[in-house]
């Protein structure tokens, strides 16, 4: 028999488990520290350059902000903006490239949600597969899809719709596949019960429940597309970002400046009507 008390056994273990998170603890703090120094050095962070470079920073959006004087304000913010015509219809053509790519992309994640749900796909090859897939979708960034179409189909907005859709049909898979995974199965049940099939089962059971989790999130990747539209631009992909690359190629300061602003209020606007339309969708939801 053992010589300990039941109080002894257990202030033992508990010394026991306390002496292993400590380990732990120094363990991840030893790793976290090693990783912390090697990406510095990969990364090439330094203090000093950073500290070096600060003047030069400010020196480069000195030369980005215009001259507005209070006199002549109305002449001057003229003068900065006086592309505003071309370039309200580039960054309008940027919206509609992000909403078209986001809606053949929420297309395509839909069709492939379901069977990349291990709750919803009894067949594992068929789930192993709609997940690699909408792993390599996600996996290579829009810029790089958006310059391997613009090799195949020329310069202009489509290669950039293909772009954001092939991407975001990759994230909004598999964040689409994740609601479905947490969903209520006695819907489910009840629905293959009565003797629905796999297809009557995602009609009638699915995707009434997620619905409104899929909008608010098509909502969110919109956002993120119109950011994205603006970049793949850089690489003959059409939209703002396309002129924006040429300005800052020809050193066009406050041009610069002027469809960059154009692009934050944008984005701002969206951001808050986006917002407020997910806000409304929860609200219904909680209801």
């Amino acid at each position: 028999m053992s010589d300990l008390s039941g109080q002894d056994r257990f202030e033992q273990r508990q010394e026991e488990l306390a002496k292993a998170r400590r380990t732990q603890s120094i363990l991840f703090s030893v790793v976290f520290v090693l990783l912390f120094a090697v990406s510095c050095e990969v990364g090439e962070a330094s203090l000093p350059v950073f500290i070096e470079g600060l003047p030069n920073l400010a020196s480069y959006f000195s030369d980005l902000t215009p001259m507005i004087r209070m006199n002549h304000i109305g002449e001057d913010v003229a003068e900065w903006y006086w592309g505003i015509g071309k370039w309200l219809k580039l960054l309008w053509d940027t919206i509609l490239m992000a909403f078209l790519g986001t809606f053949l992309g929420t297309i395509m994640a839909f069709l492939l949600c379901f069977p990349a749900s291990a709750n919803l796909m009894p067949l594992k090859p068929v789930y192993f597969i709609t997940r690699r897939i909408t792993e390599f979708a996600r996996a290579v960034p829009e810029l790089v899809y958006a310059m391997i179409f613009v090799f195949s189909f020329g310069i202009g907005p489509f290669p950039g719709i293909l772009a954001i859709a092939i991407h975001t049909a990759g994230a909004l898979g598999k964040l689409f596949s994740e609601v479905n995974e947490n969903l209520d199965d006695k819907a489910i049940e009840g629905v293959r019960a009565s003797g629905g099939n796999w297809f009557e089962v995602i009609r009638f059971a699915v995707v009434p429940q997620v619905l409104p989790n899929f909008t608010s999130y098509t909502l969110l990747r919109f956002e993120i597309n119109v950011r994205a539209a603006s970049v793949i631009g850089f690489v003959g992909a059409g939209g703002i970002g396309q002129e924006l690359m040429f300005v800052i190629r020809q050193f066009v300061y406050t041009d610069i400046s002027a469809i960059v602003l154009m692009i934050i209020l944008t984005v701002i606007a969206i951001d808050l009507t986006c917002e407020s339309l997910r806000h409304r969708l929860i609200g219904k939801e909680a209801l």
